[in-house]
């Protein structure tokens, strides 16, 4: 019996031997896949740290990851020091994490005089799949002078996991769907280069550029493809990370209630979102499921990034959690699919788009909710300091110039150091005098402008 399972195991051995040096040949052989380059702002390398890239699904990691091959190959690097595993391959099924060394091997045996002289750089993409790959990881940093890029497409390789299984021995990269910068690369669309001096002809350009961005999104896929094609290809994304990300990853067996708080999320973007008032509307249409269920769902969509949210502005802790949340897509290009009024929403859709472009941005952001009920939607802090954004469609309108001004002027009396901004859809939309202190623009203009400025 034990010599059946030794010629068993010798018998996987050779074979995972066999494709992981296939594998490793075609990926320093091969030509590079292209892609539309994005601006992504990697940390500064440590040694023994990894950089773990992740995002959703389809949002452009494997892309990102050979994007960082050609780079490092045009700036001189040679192109046997850039090896690239994908572990998403049936003939792998069953590779457990000791396999993992036939890789190192094959690759020294094929370069041994690299072997402690040159830092070479892995990038393993779906390595989730290997069963205790964090233990290779970890080996891997501490023998031999390299770079590790990890990357994947599943809950098991968010920040929180890898932060504990890597035990601090990792970066972390957020790939998102295109910004608006990258969408006009992608539809090979000039970016001005001084956004906040255009003429008439280019800005209105830019503008409406900015309105398509706003309806078909960043997902590199989803460009370009006619409108059912577009909605039926994002819900796909969508049931692909509930089923995969938060159903089996999570053992969630309550799916009719996941599915009626991932509509309402998706089709109330900006909105304000109470555990309590779902609980109770589930609880009257007959669903059962506990409070606490919901919380855990909310953060297990959080966590595969298909969805933000934000909380109220405070120190208190207790009227942090009292307040409703603001809850957003990870895509503006989600809105449509799951609105149910029917119409176009573009403020909805603007604020989405500078939520996640503020988190690019690296901010920390939540929400302003003044003493008199008014809002600002937003409050961004880093380390230049503090600003307060406020995003509307149209503010020629006395009446809502008026009411979103105040908002702003009421939240400057409460953060004095934070700058204060209105951001709106068009040149046209912008009030026709603005107080001092508070910076006027369009968003397609504040997109553009590095880090806003």
């Amino acid at each position: 019996m034990d010599d059946d399972n030794t010629k068993v195991t010798d018998s996987s051995a050779t074979r995972f031997a066999n494709r992981l040096d296939e594998k490793l040949a075609n990926s320093l052989a091969a030509a590079l896949p292209g892609g539309t380059p994005r601006q992504v702002r990697l940390p500064h390398t440590v040694p023994n740290k990894a950089t773990a890239v992740i995002g959703m699904r389809r949002a452009g990691k494997t892309t990102f990851l050979h994007q960082l091959r050609r780079q490092r190959l045009a700036a001189g690097t040679p192109r046997e020091w850039l090896p690239y595993i994908n572990f998403e391959d049936e003939q792998l099924v069953g590779l457990e994490a000791h396999h993992l060394t036939l890789l190192v091997d094959a690759f020294y045996r094929r370069f041994p005089a690299l072997r402690a002289k040159e830092r070479v750089t892995w990038c393993l993409d779906e390595i989730q799949i290997v069963p205790g790959w964090e233990r290779f990881v970890r080996r891997l940093l501490d023998e031999e002078r390299v770079e590790v890029f990890l990357s994947g497409s599943s809950a098991r390789m968010l920040s929180r996991e890898i932060a504990t299984s890597m035990r601090g021995r990792a970066w972390e990269v957020v790939i998102h769907p295109f910004s608006f910068e990258e969408f006009l690369h992608h539809h090979n669309h000039r970016r001005p280069e001084r956004p906040d001096l255009l003429d008439a002809p280019t800005r209105s350009h830019l503008e409406n550029w900015l309105l398509e961005y706003l309806v078909v999104g960043g997902f590199p896929e989803a460009q370009s493809l006619e409108l059912e094609s577009r909605h039926r290809l994002l819900r796909d994304y969508v049931d692909v990370v509930m089923m995969r990300d938060v159903i089996e990853r999570h053992q969630v067996g309550n799916v009719v209630v996941l599915r009626s708080l991932v509509r309402q999320l998706l089709a109330n973007a900006g909105g304000s979102f109470s555990v309590e008032k779902f609980h109770a509307a589930s609880k009257s249409q007959g669903l059962k499921v506990a409070k606490e269920t919901v919380h855990e769902l909310v953060a297990h969509l959080e966590d595969c990034y298909l969805v933000r949210s934000l909380y109220v502005d405070t120190d208190s802790e207790r009227r942090r959690m009292v307040n409703p949340r603001k809850v957003y897509p990870i895509d503006p290009g989600l809105i449509p699919v799951f609105d149910r009024v029917g119409k176009p929403n573009l403020g909805h859709a603007l604020e989405t788009a500078v939520l996640i472009e503020l988190e690019r941005r690296g901010r920390q952001i939540t929400y302003v909710r003044n003493p008199s009920g008014t809002e600002v939607d937003f409050m961004a802090r880093s380390a230049r300091g503090d600003e307060l954004i406020q995003v509307c469609a149209d503010a020629r309108d006395p009446a809502t110039m008026e009411r979103e001004l105040r908002g702003l002027d009421e939240a400057g009396s409460t953060y004095p150091r934070a700058r204060r901004r209105l951001l709106v859809a068009m040149r046209e939309g912008l009030p026709g005098q603005v107080p001092s202190g508070v910076v006027a623009q369009t968003v397609s203009e504040w997109l553009l402008m590095p880090d806003g400025d």
